[in-house]
């Protein structure tokens, strides 16, 4: 690729992550400011949640599991068998749940949003709706938006419950951990801003992933090509978003000392 070329790329994502900003602006305006569109929604949440939900559990009940497997023969060889289960807990909760899930659904809906809004755009079913004085943004973006802020922490959670499952199958099938071992040590070592911290990522995570498939699938040219390319960036683009923030949220949440490890001992 050309140094021109790879300048021109980067021009053009520049200017639609500026479109997607200015678009969560016009989001939050809105909300503040009209009505939501309830049927939309509705089925945007449809897809979001129950579509999404098994490939979620799986994916979350084996990175439990492998989780489990890796922490605890690593534990045992130390005599710290008993914290297993609190490690897994803090681990599932504060970052696995919530990042590993809205990677799924930076994958699936994501994209399926770039995709639906770019042909839209592409084949002017965007124009005909302006025309037919239906504000897109209320019709289109709103909708995706409040289905995947709803959605993503409903999933982390769940997500949660299944790792943690998956986690106990292991430990006490494999290494003979007994699930009341495991299940104190969650209980010792989770706190409350523990699993909230994991529910207030996933509600921010759910926003980023709804508003860059939706920007990109706004900002869209040049037909089926163009369709595709913004499906693509706007996946990459979710990605980055997320583990950016997750770091930022992550610093915000839990930056200073101290040790729910030892406090569950």
């Amino acid at each position: 690729m050309s140094p021109s070329v790879s300048s021109s790329s980067l021009s053009r994502w520049s200017r639609r992550l500026l479109a997607a900003i200015l678009l969560l602006g016009q989001v939050v305006m809105h909300l503040l400011s009209r009505p939501i569109h309830r049927r939309n929604s509705l089925e945007q949440m449809a897809v979001v949640g129950p579509e999404s939900l098994l490939i979620a559990l799986l994916t979350a009940s084996f990175v439990g599991m492998v989780f489990t497997i890796q922490v605890t023969r690593e534990f045992l060889t130390f005599g710290a068998g008993t914290a297993v289960g609190g490690v897994l807990a803090l681990t599932l909760a504060r970052e696995l749940a919530p990042v590993l899930t809205a990677v799924i659904l930076a994958g699936r809906v994501g994209s399926a949003f770039a995709a639906e809004i770019g042909t839209m755009r592409v084949t002017e079913q965007i124009d005909a709706l302006q025309i037919l004085k239906t504000d897109p943004i209320d019709y289109l973006v709103i909708p995706r938006v409040v289905a995947c802020a709803l959605m993503l922490p409903i999933l982390t959670l769940l997500s949660f419950v299944t790792g943690m499952t998956g986690g106990l199958l292991i430990a006490n099938s494999l290494y003979g951990i007994s699930v009341s071992v495991f299940l104190d040590s969650a209980q010792n070592f989770l706190g409350t801003w523990d699993l909230l911290s994991s529910l207030i990522k996933a509600f921010f995570f759910g926003v980023l992933i709804a508003i860059i498939g939706s920007s990109w699938g706004l900002t869209t040219t040049g037909g089926a090509k163009g369709v595709g390319q913004s499906t693509t960036t706007a996946v990459v683009t979710s990605l980055l978003a997320i583990f950016i923030s997750n770091f930022f949220l992550s610093w915000l949440m839990f930056q200073g000392i101290g040790s729910a490890l030892l406090d569950g001992f």
